[in-house]
């Protein structure tokens, strides 16, 4: 039933592409959020003060990871797939942010895991910034989130500061501020 469930989520995310897609007709906005929040590359600060969330994953290995070990210093979780084209395409802005010292914490959710990742990230020149896995898209279905790429960043305090739905230019001026008053 589970795998049911997963390949139904699966199915939905790639039929919805790698981000969300704008209704045919305009419709009203949340009360409790911006109409701006849903937009590709705008910054949502709606749920601002949420923990962590507490889903595991892997690293490449399969040893076992969570976000929680990264607490105590800002952290950029981006969740990326291959078959993404805005989420490939932030994958070296992705890496110089992480040569530079600030915690990045991506990870795919490509179904196949490290023997579909492997190979993909064989070909890319990733130089300084470490995948992980969540096959079962725990990340995802944690976060609320219906599609890819999406990043969010928690502060030092394991709280959540701001996410960014669809690609954003890592390399801005925009993201620098908004990393820079993250303390990073």
């Amino acid at each position: 039933m589970r795998r049911l469930a997963l390949s139904s989520l699966l199915l939905l995310i790639a039929a919805a592409g790698c981000h969300k897609q704008e209704p045919k007709a305009p419709q009203p906005a949340p009360a409790a959020a911006a109409p701006e929040a849903d937009a590709p590359g705008k910054v949502d600060t709606s749920s601002a003060g949420k923990a962590m969330v507490k889903a595991s994953f892997t690293d490449m290995a399969g040893q076992p990871a969570k976000l929680e070990d990264f607490k105590g210093k800002p952290v950029l979780l981006n969740l990326w797939a291959t078959w993404c084209v805005p989420c490939v395409k932030e994958l070296p802005q992705l890496d110089a942010l992480a040569a530079s010292g600030f915690t990045v914490v991506a990870v795919s959710e490509d179904s196949g895991g490290a023997k579909d990742v492997q190979p993909f990230l064989a070909k890319k020149p990733l130089k300084t910034l470490k995948p992980y896995l969540d096959t079962q898209n725990a990340l995802v279905l944690q976060t609320g989130e219906q599609g890819l790429p999406v990043s969010i960043l928690y502060g030092a305090d394991g709280k959540e500061k701001w996410r960014v739905r669809g690609g954003m230019d890592w390399t801005s001026a925009e993201a620098k501020k908004l990393l820079s008053e993250a303390g990073a």
